[in-house]
Formats: C-alpha cells, structure tokens, sequence
C-alpha cells in the first residue's frame, strides 16, 4: 500500500473512530442538546473524512465543472447535516458522516485497483533501459540510450538489457525477450544476428553495431504504443462520458423536483419538504455515477495491460473492442501461418539416390540468389564441385557446367528443353526437376511449411468463438488449397497481389456480419489491408516498423496461436465491462425508484450507500479481473 492510500485509510479509521465518539456523546447528552451544538458533535467526523472531497467540489465548481461526483457527494451530505434545522425536519448527522466515510472507501478501493492496474503497465515500463554502455576510444562510457549515435558500438554484459536495437559484431549469448515477447524461452544469438532493446542479456558479453537511434528502437516504440492506447476510447468508455455529462445534471434536477413538487401539491409545504428533502438528498447518494466513471476505463485499461503482458499490444480500448466483437478472421499465409521460408519437404529420385539427386540440384543452384537454391543448399552437407559456367534462364531455371558434367534443375518447360522426360509431380509445393546431361534425374518438392502451432492456433480462434476463418495468398492455387485443407480454413483465396488483398477484404467487409472483420498478416507487405480491416493485426512484429505502424494490434513473436489468446482476452475485458454497467445501471435504477416513492424507510440511507459505494467496490473488483490470465 502506497503512502499516498495509508493516509486515505487513516483517514477514513480516524472519521470511523470520531463517529463512534459522536454518537455515544449524541446517546448521553443529545436530549440536552441544541440541535446546533449536536452538529458540533458530528463536524469533526464529517470535516475528517469529508473535508477533501468539499475542496475537490469547490475547485471544480470554480473551473466551470459543476456536475461531477464530488459535487454530488458534497451536495448529499451538507443537505443531510442541515436537514435537522428545519421545521419537523429530523437530524441526519450520523448518516452524513455514514455517507461520506463510505464513499471515501469506494475512492480508497479505486485508488488501489487503478494502482495495481498500473504497477501492471510499470512491470511492462522497466524494459526502458536506463543506460548504454558506448565503447569511445576502445573503453566504454555510460551514456543515456539517447545519446548514442546509429552505428556506434555498445557493450552488453551478463543480466543487463539491451538499450538499442543492433546487430551482434562480437560475442554469443541468449537473449530472454519476454518482456517483449511473452514468450519464455530464451533466443540464442550470434554475430550478425540481430538484437532489439528491451531484451535481457542471459549469457555472454555482447558488442553490438546500433542500428537505430533510441527515439526509434523496438523499446521506445513499444512504450509509445501502450502509454498512448488509453487515449483511444472505446464506444462504451465515449458512451459513459457522454451520459456521465448529461446524467449528473439531470439527477441533480430530477432530486430538487423530487424536494419542492410533492410538498407544493400536498397543500402542506412546509411539514412535508424535510420529510421529500431527505428522500432527495437520498436520490442525490444513490445517483453517483462513479461506478461507471471508474469501471469501464479500469476495465479497458486492465485489458490492455495483460495483452502487453503477453506480448500483446493492443493501441487502444477502440481496437480492444472491436477485436472482442470480430467474428471473421482474414490471414495471410506466408509468414502467418507458415514459416515464410522454402525448404526440402520430399526427393522423388529417377535412375540415381536420392542424396546424389539433392547434390546435384544443390551444385547446379549454388551460385543463384533464388529462395530455392537457398532451400537446396541447405538439404547438403557434403562440399560441392565448382561451377564453371552457369546461366539462370528467367521463369525456367538453371544451367550449370562442372568439369565433368551438364546440369539442368527448373520446372517442365527447362525439361522439355534439355531433353529430359520428366516424371508428373504431385500438385502441392513447387518442384525443382533436375536433368543431368539431357537425363532425367528426378525432381525435389520445395515448399513453405507450416508453423508447429498454426493447426492449434485455426483450433483455438475457433475455440473463441471464431464463425469464419479465411487465407488470402499471393501463392500458387495449388499450394494455397493444400494449406487450407490442413487446417481446416473455410475459404481462401490464392495469386493475389497486395492490391488484390484489399479489394477482397473490401468484399468480406460488404456482405452482411453481425461481428467485425479482423485481417492477420506480417506487417510489411500487408499495410495496406492491415489499415483497411476493421482490426489490423500484425504478427512477428519484433523490430519490424512497418508492422508497428500499420497496424491496431501487435503480436510481437510469430506465434499464431497469439491471435486467439488476443482475441479472448478482448472479449473478457468488453463482458466485463457489460457485466459493470448492467450491473450499475439496474442496481441505481431499482434504489432509484424505490427511494422517489419511500419504500425504504428506516432503510433509506444503508441502501443508498450500498447503491453507490457498494455497487462501485464491486465493479471495481470485477473490473480487476482484467489484470488476470
């Protein structure tokens, strides 16, 4: 408990304390009493507990803000204490102080849950790193991250977190980035890997090569991303400011309507206002809409700091709330759900093993940029002879000469060309044929694999509620429907260009849904749709700026299963929040209309205090949830 909540709370014990003292005094001497002399009794009690909220009132009243709960609370209890005064009005005293020590306690629980709330954030804060160690004139100086210039060289060692996003020059160690990540397994790094502030160096000493200046690293821009997403309000937070501007005023109105008409009408004015008065002043505690005004944002802001806590960043209670209301989820495939990368999936030989068929392929592709030889070199251990003469052929292939030997790998139309009677290739992967002196060799099936988690992750949207999963790919037909039948996808559609993306979210977006649509992709060629989408969601985003900027959330490890773990969190945030103010709403009404009408007698003021006090202890604590896994 902060300094700040320990002099609340001694407050509100000392006010307890002074009440118990007043009202013995008041069971002693209150029939020897004036009724001026009783209110002196009260006033140390009233003045200790309530003295804070009567000066809040007052400055905001002197700001031109008349109508907030302070004015509410000072309104209640100053008319309850000067209720007794007037003729066959009875003192009120006692519950005055009641009031204002109860409603002093709901403040002292919010106080402690937008703290805890917070501390959540600031767990998430302490990735800032306060230093960098710059290597001038080969020693290193401790500098502020800021001041370190792009392409200078910093040390990290053992336990320190990496201040600036880099490039590994010298050292091997494991990064644990789940601060950032959530993930917890350490990543293992080398040189010429790349590293991202915010990490924490687990092993080794590092020199790292900057690649960008603090204002721009992984860090800062994640820090940006979630002290900035409170200031994107959801619907539910803009409707209750809304109603929160119009409803004090009406309540004050409605409660001074409720003090003057009904004596007026009686044709007894003046014996009947104390007893409307005091059901007004009633109608004036129960009407506090503090349970609203500190739930729905607490809820949201919760939200928002689980999800950063498992490197979830959502930019705002808006793109909270809509992702909890999506119910079609659009994915990119490459980099999505598959890894992003070729490799050697299945060796079909004809005529040789499959290990020389792979060899060959390997040694005719070794000089090629392509992602397939990529893939193929990577399928051979063994050293490979040199090339003296090759020549890539556009949307064909290859052709390579060794001393000894003619080697043609491409797809049918490079056969044909060579010579070579090819055999027919099953439809999913692209296959690399491979010809050897106009001979027919075989062909090796080279494809994008799957991502582990990325059945799970179609499972687990699906779990949460998820009505419709669609692919969208700029890959072969063939590929993408091989993909889409082994996860179960509902449809998808494949040889799309960005452009072409966009325009056919533009179509999901048009045809009647009860939910919103949210669009899955890497980030970087995916802007454009990520911004189109009702929710944009980026993936594997660590480092990656593009992503960062284009989209509403940001999943920071390329774990799909992410998308559903987003997903629920959202939607328990958005139930809570329902939860909070269906619950206020009906509890306020009920206590509402039961005080106008004097059903509560003798229990007046305890149900008063329950419908204020209570009701927001308890949206409080159900708000609180959100801060949960």
């Amino acid at each position: 408990m902060t300094q700040k909540h320990k002099k609340r709370l001694f407050r509100i014990l000392a006010g307890a304390l002074l009440l118990l003292a007043a009202f013995l005094g008041d069971a002693m001497l209150g029939e020897h009493l004036a009724m001026w002399q009783t209110l002196l009794l009260y006033l140390p009690a009233y003045l200790t507990v309530g003295l804070g909220v009567l000066k809040r009132a007052a400055q905001n009243i002197l700001h031109g803000q008349v109508f907030d709960e302070n004015f509410l609370m000072a309104l209640a209890t100053l008319g309850a204490l000067l209720i007794g005064f007037l003729p066959t009005g009875e003192a009120e005293f006692a519950e005055a102080v009641f009031v204002m020590i109860f409603y002093q306690t709901g403040e002292l629980f919010e106080s402690i849950a937008v703290g805890k709330s917070r501390r959540s954030i600031a767990t998430l804060m302490d990735i800032r790193p306060d230093t960098a160690r710059v290597i001038r004139e080969n020693a290193p100086v401790e500098v502020s991250p800021d001041a370190v210039a792009v392409g200078e060289c910093i040390a990290i060692y053992p336990g320190e977190r990496v201040p600036l996003d880099g490039t590994v020059e010298e050292g091997i160690s494991e990064l644990h980035t789940a601060a950032l990540t959530g993930e917890a397994l350490p990543r293992s790094v080398t040189v010429g890997d790349a590293v991202f502030s915010g990490a924490t160096n687990g092993g080794g000493t590092l020199k790292v090569r900057v690649t960008k200046p603090y204002a721009d690293s992984t860090v800062a821009r994640i820090l940006s991303l979630v002290e900035g997403a409170a200031a994107k309000k959801a619907r539910s937070e803009q409707f209750i400011t809304r109603f929160a501007r119009y409803y004090t005023p009406f309540v004050v109105i409605s409660a001074l309507l409720l003090a003057l008409l009904p004596p007026l009408f009686s044709g007894a004015f003046a014996a009947m206002l104390p007893l409307w008065l005091s059901r007004a002043l009633t109608f004036l505690v129960i009407s506090c809409p503090c349970a609203l005004v500190i739930s729905v944002p607490l809820s949201f802001f919760g939200g928002i700091g689980g999800a950063a806590r498992r490197g979830i960043l959502i930019k705002g209670a808006v793109h909270l709330e809509q992702l909890a209301l999506a119910d079609t989820v659009v994915l990119d495939k490459t980099g999505t759900l598959t890894k992003g990368g070729f490799s050697v999936t299945k060796a079909v030989p004809c005529g040789v093993d499959a290990q020389t068929l792979l060899t060959l392929a390997a040694t005719a592709e070794q000089q090629s940029s392509h992602p397939i030889a990529g893939a193929l070199s990577a399928a051979v251990t063994t050293e490979l002879p040199p090339l003296l003469d090759t020549k890539e052929l556009p949307g064909r292939g290859v052709i390579a000469k060794t001393a000894q030997t003619t080697l043609a790998v491409g797809n049918l139309h490079l056969m044909e060309e060579v010579g070579a009677v090819p055999l027919a290739p099953p439809e999913d992967g692209t296959a690399a044929h491979v010809a050897q002196n106009g001979c027919y060799c075989g062909y090796i099936l080279i494809a994008d694999t799957l991502k582990e988690t990325a059945a799970e992750a179609l499972d687990d949207l699906r779990a949460a509620g998820i009505t419709r999963t669609v692919m969208l790919t700029g890959d072969r037909e063939n590929t993408a429907r091989h993909v889409a039948a082994a996860l179960g996808i509902d449809s998808w559609r494949a040889e799309l260009l960005p452009a072409d993306k966009v325009l056919e979210v533009e179509r999901l977006l048009s045809e009647p849904r009860r939910g919103t649509l949210a669009f899955v992709g890497d980030g970087i060629n995916d802007a454009p749709v990520l911004a189109r989408a009702d929710v944009g969601i980026a993936m594997g985003a660590l480092g990656s700026d593009a992503a960062i900027e284009a989209a509403d959330v940001v999943l920071m490890d390329d774990d799909p299963q992410k998308i559903a773990t987003a997903v629920r969190v959202a939607r328990k945030t958005l139930r809570i929040v329902r939860e909070n103010i269906v619950l206020t709403l009906t509890v306020k009404a009920a206590a509402l209309l039961c005080s106008a009408v004097g059903l509560l007698g003798a229990w007046q003021m305890p149900v008063a205090i329950f419908a204020d006090v209570g009701v927001s202890v308890l949206a409080i604590l159900n708000a609180m949830r959100t801060l949960k896994k």
